[in-house]
């Protein structure tokens, strides 16, 4: 078991133990996502893959709350924005913005782009370094405007 899910395991036992059920469902939610990707690729994740799940429901719960906006369900937009605060807490420091354009920027000299035909290989070399660390559509946002512009 990777450290990260050690870690989410042990919270979960001690939501239990405080009897703090509203923490105690997202804690669940998080290990029943982990486990159905274990299931999936028939293999332990390790802490990246981790995090990726994390990422993955985290972007979820956004699309989710723009949905319960858009129809006036704000209970439920709340309950999103509430998992999403737990989930956050299990990813990784987020980068500030001039972190993020500094590595974008290292990422085109890296590997030569010159335009949008190099997109592809500027996102491949930004992914393992952004890893629940930034929002990727925004970053992919940014590099669309450096590489046509």
């Amino acid at each position: 078991m990777s450290p990260l899910a050690a870690r989410i395991q042990e919270d979960v036992k001690a939501a239990m133990k405080a009897k703090d059920k509203a923490r105690l469902g997202v804690l669940r939610l998080i290990t029943a996502a982990i486990k159905q990707k274990e299931v999936d690729d028939r293999t332990e994740l390790n802490d990246d893959q981790v995090i990726a799940v994390l990422e993955k429901m985290v972007k979820q719960r956004k699309d989710s709350i723009a949905q319960y906006e858009k129809a006036g369900r704000t209970e439920l937009a709340e309950q999103e924005a509430f998992e999403i605060g737990i989930i956050q807490e299990y990813l990784p420091e987020p980068l500030s913005e001039a972190e993020i354009d500094t590595l974008i920027t290292e990422a085109i000299d890296a590997t030569g782009a010159a335009g949008m035909k190099d997109m592809g290989k500027v996102m491949g070399w930004l992914k393992p370094r952004l890893a629940g660390r930034a929002d990727m559509g925004k970053v992919s946002q940014t590099i669309k405007q450096r590489l046509s512009g």
